[in-house]
C-alpha cells in the first residue's frame, strides 16, 4: 500500500512552490510545531487546540491555546494562550458559551474561563497547589479537579504547609516501606497522590472551597480515566488498589464517589478480576461505556469494550468478536455508538462501533489518530502519517476530510517528505507480517542507498503510520539512508494472539520476522544497498540489537543501541515494571533459565559489530547500568564502540538540543561503518 495522504499531497503542492528544497534534518524535528488536544464548540464552530512550540535557546517546549472559526470561509486562527509552561487542555461548556483553560498566568496553574472569542476571561480556581487536570459538568455547576496531595491531609493548606517544609530539610534520606517501589519511570516517588477535588462554581469570583472526594485513597487518578454525571452529582474514575505500585502489575478497578464528598468512593465491581479503565457516561446518563481486559497487565491485552446500566449494575460486552486495543473512547452524540482509536495493520484508525449489534465502523481509516471530539453533524479529528505531522481535520456526514490546520506549513515546503510503501511477507509460522519502506531524500531510479533498519521498542508497539518526534525516519532519508521498519510478532494493531506471542518468545519469534523482512525488503526494493545497513533500535528494540550482536551479525556493519536491555535478570530486579519481566521472559528467582534463554549478557563472547550505546541517567524503566553494561562488554572485549550518556535525559531524549546531539551522534556513527563520509 503506497502512502499518498490528504496531507502529503496538499504538502506536496507546497513542495512545488519552494524556491529549493532541502533534505529534512534533525533540527528541523526538534524545532517544529506541535499540534493537538482538539476541542470543538457545541454549536461546533469554534475549534479550540493546543500548540506546543520549541524554544531552542530554552531547551524546551512552551505551550500555546489557538482558536479557529471553521464556519467562517478563510478565517485565520487566533491564539489566546502564549508561552504556557504546560498544555492548556481546553474543554468547552456545554452550552458552548465558555472555553475553560489551564492556565500559569497568575503563577501557578489554575483553571480560568473565558468566552469563546477570548475575552470575559476570569481565573476560577485560586488553590494553593497546581491543578493537574479538571473536568467540568454538564450543567456548568460543579468543577472537578485533580491536586497532588498527602492523602492522610484534611485540607490543601495541610498539604501546602507539609511540602513547604519538606523542601527545606537538608537531609535527604527517603525510606520506602510496605512493598513500595522507589521510582517511576524518571521520578523517584514521594508522598504525595493525585486525589480528586470538586468545587462549586455558583459564586465565581467569591472565595472556593475544594471539598476533598478520594481522600485516604494512595493511589494517583489520571485526568483520563474518570467521568461526571450531567449534574454533576456523581464522579465515575478509574483507579489501582490504594497503596500499590503501577509496576507490580495489579488490575485497576472503577470507582464512583458523591460530587458532594458525603461518602467515600465505592468500587463498582469488587469481584471482578479484570482491568476496567476510560470510563464514559452514556448522553442520556444511564450507561457507562468502559474497556475492560483480562489477564496480566502488561503483555497486549484484548480491549472488551463493555457497558453498564447504573440502575440494574448489568454490564454486556458490546462487540466480542472485534480484536482491538481501545486507545481512546466516547459515546457517540445519540448515544447509539462507542467511538474509538485502535491500531490495525500499521494505522490507527478511528472507528464507530454500533452498541446494539458491535457492527464496527471506520470513519477514518489510514495513518495515526491520536485525538478527535465531535459536535453535532461533525467529527474533528488530529491525524498524522509517516509523510506528515499532526494536523487536525474535520469531517462531516459524506463529506471528505478537511484539513484546518497548516503547521510547520512553512518548514515543510522546504523539506519535501520522502515517499513510504508499506509491504508484508510470511514472518515467523507463516503468519503475515508487515513492514514499512521509506526512500532516501533525493531516491534516483538505478542508484543503491545505505539503510538504516529500525526496530520498535515496546515490544508492544509499532512502527507503523505515524510521524514521530523521537525515531523519525524522516530524518533518517534526509542523511541519505533508506528506512526499514518491521513490525514482527509483538506488535500491536495485528490482533491479540499476534502480540502475545512474543511472551517468552524475546529472541527467536522477532528475530525470525526481522530477518525474513529484510530479505523480503531486498527482494522487493533493489535500491536497498544491503552490504551498507546498520540496525537500530530502542528499549525492547535496543534490546534486539545487543541480542542481534551475537546471534544475526551478517548484515550489519554497525549497530546502534539505545536504552536497551543487557541484562535480563539484573533488569527484573533494577526497573520501576519488575512485574513487566516477570510477565514476559519469566520470574528470575523461580526460573533463571527462562530468563536467561535470550539474555544478551550470555553471549557476550561472540559480540564483534561497532556498538553506539546511548543511555539516560534519568532512565528508571531500563537502568543506565543496562547501557553501561553493554558499553563495557564491547570495550573489553575490544569491539568498536561509543557510549552517549544524557545526564538529563529519560528513557527518552526529549530536550530539543539534545534530541539534535542524538541524531548527529547516531548519524556520525552510521557514516562512519557505511563508508558514507
Amino acid at each position: 500500500m503506497r502512502l499518498f495522504a490528504a496531507a502529503g499531497l496538499a504538502l506536496a503542492l507546497m513542495f512545488s512552490t519552494a524556491a529549493e528544497a532541502r533534505p529534512f534534518t534533525a533540527k528541523d524535528l526538534a524545532t517544529q510545531d506541535r499540534v493537538g488536544d482538539p476541542n470543538i464548540s457545541p454549536d461546533g464552530r469554534w475549534l479550540a487546540y493546543a500548540v506546543r512550540s520549541t524554544d531552542w535557546d530554552g531547551n524546551k517546549g512552551v505551550q500555546a491555546l489557538w482558536l479557529l472559526d471553521r464556519k467562517t470561509a478563510g478565517a485565520a486562527p487566533v491564539a489566546l494562550l502564549k508561552d504556557e509552561k504546560a498544555p492548556p487542555a481546553p474543554a468547552w461548556s456545554a452550552d458552548g458559551k465558555w472555553l475553560y483553560v489551564l492556565s500559569s498566568k497568575s503563577g501557578s496553574r489554575q483553571v480560568w474561563r473565558m468566552a469563546a472569542d477570548g475575552s470575559s476571561r476570569v481565573q476560577i480556581t485560586s488553590l494553593p497547589l497546581d491543578v493537574g487536570f479538571f473536568r467540568v459538568s454538564a450543567d456548568g455547576r460543579v468543577l472537578v479537579v485533580g491536586l497532588d496531595v498527602y492523602p492522610d491531609c484534611a485540607d490543601l493548606a495541610c498539604t501546602k504547609t507539609r511540602a513547604d517544609a519538606a523542601e527545606k530539610l537538608k537531609a535527604s534520606g527517603k525510606s520506602f516501606v510496605g512493598g513500595a517501589l522507589p521510582r517511576n519511570f524518571d521520578k523517584y516517588e514521594d508522598d504525595l497522590f493525585t486525589g480528586l477535588f470538586s468545587i462549586r462554581l455558583d459564586g465565581i469570583g467569591a472565595p472556593m472551597e475544594a471539598t476533598p472526594l478520594t481522600g485516604g485513597l494512595k493511589a494517583d487518578i489520571d485526568g483520563e480515566q474518570l467521568t461526571l454525571s450531567r449534574d454533576g452529582k456523581s464522579i465515575w474514575f478509574a483507579a489501582l488498589p490504594a497503596g500499590v505500585s503501577p509496576g507490580t502489575g495489579p488490575i485497576s478497578s472503577l470507582y464512583v464517589v458523591p460530587a458532594d464528598g458525603s461518602a467515600k468512593p465505592t468500587r463498582l465491581a469488587p469481584s471482578a478480576a479484570t482491568t476496567d479503565s476510560r470510563p464514559v457516561l452514556s448522553p442520556d446518563g444511564k450507561s457507562l461505556a468502559y474497556v475492560a481486559e483480562s489477564g496480566p497487565v502488561m503483555i497486549a491485552q484484548r480491549s472488551a469494550l463493555m457497558v453498564r446500566d447504573l440502575k440494574t449494575g448489568a454490564t454486556r460486552e458490546v462487540a466480542p468478536d472485534l480484536d482491538v486495543s481501545a486507545n481512546t473512547l466516547a459515546w457517540s452524540l445519540d448515544g447509539k455508538a462507542l467511538l474509538l482509536t485502535s491500531q490495525s495493520l500499521g494505522q490507527v484508525k478511528l472507528l464507530s462501533v454500533a452498541v446494539a449489534d458491535g457492527k464496527a465502523t471506520t470513519i477514518v481509516g489510514d495513518g495515526t489518530v491520536a485525538a478527535f471530539d465531535q459536535a453535532p453533524g461533525v467529527i474533528v479529528y488530529q491525524r498524522e502519517s509517516l509523510t506528515s505531522p499532526g494536523q487536525i481535520y474535520d469531517i462531516a456526514g459524506a463529506a471528505a476530510p478537511r484539513q484546518l490546520t497548516s503547521i510547520a506549513a512553512t518548514p515543510m515546503a522546504e523539506t519535501p517528505m520522502s515517499e513510504a510503501e508499506q509491504f508484508s511477507f510470511a514472518g515467523w509460522n507463516g503468519e503475515t507480517v508487515h513492514g514499512y519502506v521509506v526512500k532516501p531524500t533525493g531516491w534516483q531510479p538505478g542508484k543503491t542507498y545505505p539503510v538504516a533498519f529500525l526496530i520498535h521498542g515496546g515490544p508492544h508497539g509499532s512502527f507503523g503510520n505515524a510521524w514521530s518526534y523521537r525515531w523519525n525516519p524522516q530524518v533518517w532519508a534526509g542523511m541519505g539512508y533508506a528506512v526499514v521498519m518491521i513490525d514482527f510478532h509483538g506488535s500491536t494493531g495485528y490482533g491479540t494472539a499476534f502480540a502475545q506471542s512474543i511472551v517468552g518468545h524475546w529472541g527467536d519469534r522477532p528475530l525470525e520476522d526481522l530477518q525474513k523482512g529484510w530479505t523480503a525488503a531486498l527482494g522487493k526494493y533493489s535500491w536497498l544497498d544491503s552490504s551498507r545497513a546498520c540496525a537500530l533500535g530502542g528499549s525492547y528494540g535496543g534490546y534486539m540489537v545487543a541480542w542481534i550482536a551475537s546471534q544475526w551479525q551478517s548484515p550489519w556493519k554497525c549497530l546502534v543501541n539505545h536504552a536497551g536491555l543487557f541484562d535480563t535478570r539484573s533488569m527484573a530486579y533494577a526497573t520501576d515494571i519488575p512485574n513487566f519481566s516477570e510477565e514476559q521472559y519469566g520470574v528470575p528467582w523461580t526460573d533463571p533459565q527462562a530468563v536467561d534463554r535470550f539474555n544478551p549478557v550470555v553471549h557476550v563472547k561472540d559480540w564483534k559489530t561497532p556498538m553506539l550505546v546511548i543511555h539516560g541517567a534519568r532512565d528508571y524503566r531500563v537502568p543506565l547500568d543496562q547501557g553501561i553494561g553493554a558499553y563495557t562488554a564491547n570495550q573489553r572485549l575490544g569491539v568498536p564502540t561509543e557510549f552517549l550518556y544524557f545526564p538529563d535525559e529519560n528513557h527518552w531524549v526529549l530536550k530539543p538540543q539534545n534530541s539534535v546531539q542524538w541524531y548527529a551522534s547516531v548519524e556520525a556513527w552510521m557514516k562512519r561503518w557505511t563508508g558514507e563520509d
